[in-house]
């Protein structure tokens, strides 16, 4: 099909720069006609008159000769009287072909005479010149045929065949430009079309000195180092997944197995507790993989003004194994929605909890934004592994690794439900243990 696309293209626009030229070529063969018809009329014209002037030298002389050297329709010598005197052979013994005379203060005249009899052609030139002479004003008329708008049919020829030469031209010439210069295009498109996936050479090559293409093909590059990024992540994400799917259906199995090895004395309680505990964990994780599914097709949220020093006081009276500290701002008002910020804030707490010593201080500021911070006092992020935490399924140390009680999609969450509120979560620089900043707009009133 692109192919195919590229074919119409460089037709259409040979067609278009070819119907250009000959319209081009219409023009200038046109101007260059009227033109050349206009030199070429004045040019007979000043013949027919000076065959005509010759003529009346002559008379003036009395030197009168046959007119018979003159490359004319024909010559009339006219006396006072208006008998024809002398002729061309072809007009011998003819009458006068015309009564137009030179105006009484002009010594010649030349007119466009149609239908003169004796003459072949519609219409000629016709130069009539008044001779003084002794016995009266005798008149020379000249005629000749009057120039076709072609000139002359080799002008029309040579014009008409340098016409289809330069529309000829100008295909072949646009039709290989356009080819040459959709050619990276189409190598871009096999390149595109041979891209499997997993394919480790996801680039297409980049053309030099096209710079419209080269700014395409490196778009395309961008697009596909995404999209590699997006498809290694995927990857990480199924193995990191189906590891922590597997553990708890791994330790159910392994205590189901264990049991029915000897039923009889098997604690059937204590069992059903560990199976219930894998089963926990098995839930936590799948209910944390929807919620992430769920914010990353951005499901539609239940927006409303939300206080978050209510919110987070709510959060923080639940009874915890570490002791937690709060200095709340009041009045912090933002717009979003309640249940997916309580989500966001219970997460964090958890982690802080996970990690924490002993304390856990959670401040609230007002500034431009809305600014919650959640501290803990426990072993810290190293600055080179705060983005990572983010990440589905991190491991790090031991100290903080999610096999400490979290599904590790906690902080995901947290920052996907950040980011659906336009806003921003981040670890930043602290004393001791980790801090989560969280930025969010302001409600306007």
């Amino acid at each position: 099909m692109i192919e195919r696309l590229g074919r119409s293209i460089r037709a259409r626009l040979a067609l278009f720069a070819s119907v250009a030229m000959a319209l081009l070529c219409l023009a200038a063969g046109s101007l260059f006609l009227w033109v050349g018809h206009s030199t070429a009329v004045n040019i007979r014209t000043k013949e027919v008159t000076g065959a005509a002037l010759h003529v009346g030298h002559d008379i003036q002389r009395n030197h009168l000769h046959p007119v018979t050297n003159f490359d004319l329709k024909g010559v009339q010598v006219v006396d006072s009287t208006g008998r024809v005197v002398a002729s061309t052979p072809n007009l011998d013994g003819k009458p006068r072909l015309t009564t137009v005379v030179p105006d009484p203060n002009s010594p010649s005249r030349t007119d466009v005479l149609c239908k003169l009899p004796q003459l072949d052609g519609d219409c000629h030139i016709t130069a009539a010149v008044r001779v003084y002479y002794e016995a009266g004003d005798w008149v020379v008329y000249a005629y000749d045929s009057t120039v076709p708008w072609y000139i002359h049919p080799s002008v029309i020829t040579v014009l008409a065949v340098l016409t289809v030469s330069l529309v000829a031209i100008t295909w072949f010439g646009v039709s290989k430009v356009v080819a040459r210069t959709l050619a990276p295009v189409n190598e871009i498109t096999q390149h595109l079309t041979d891209i499997g996936y997993g394919d480790e050479t996801m680039r297409v090559p980049v053309p030099e000195k096209a710079e419209e293409i080269e700014a395409l093909a490196e778009a395309a590059n961008r697009m596909l180092a995404r999209l590699e990024a997006a498809m290694d992540q995927q990857r990480r994400f199924a193995s990191d997944a189906s590891h922590d799917l597997r553990s708890p259906i791994t330790a159910m199995r392994a205590e189901l197995e264990s049991a029915m090895l000897a039923p009889e004395e098997t604690d059937w309680r204590e069992t059903g507790d560990k199976l219930m505990a894998s089963l926990n964990r098995l839930q936590n994780i799948v209910a944390d993989l929807l919620t992430l599914a769920k914010l990353e097709a951005g499901a539609p949220s239940r927006l409303e003004s939300v206080d978050l020093a209510e919110l987070v006081a709510a959060e923080t009276t639940r009874p915890r194994s570490k002791k937690i500290v709060t200095a709340l701002q009041p009045g912090v008002v933002v717009t979003g929605d309640r249940l997916k910020l309580a989500r966001l804030l219970t997460n964090l707490l958890d982690n802080a909890e996970r990690h924490a010593e002993s304390t856990i201080i959670v401040t609230l500021r007002r500034n431009e934004q809305a600014v919650l911070e959640v501290l803990d006092d426990g072993a810290g992020i190293a600055p080179d592994q705060r983005e990572v935490v983010f990440r589905r399924f991190t491991r790090l140390d031991a100290s903080r690794s999610r096999d400490a009680g979290g599904t590790g999609l906690g902080l995901p969450i947290a920052r996907e439900i950040a980011q659906a509120h336009r806003g921003t979560l981040r670890i930043e620089d602290s004393d001791t243990g980790a801090r989560f900043v969280l930025r969010l707009p302001i409600r306007k009133e």
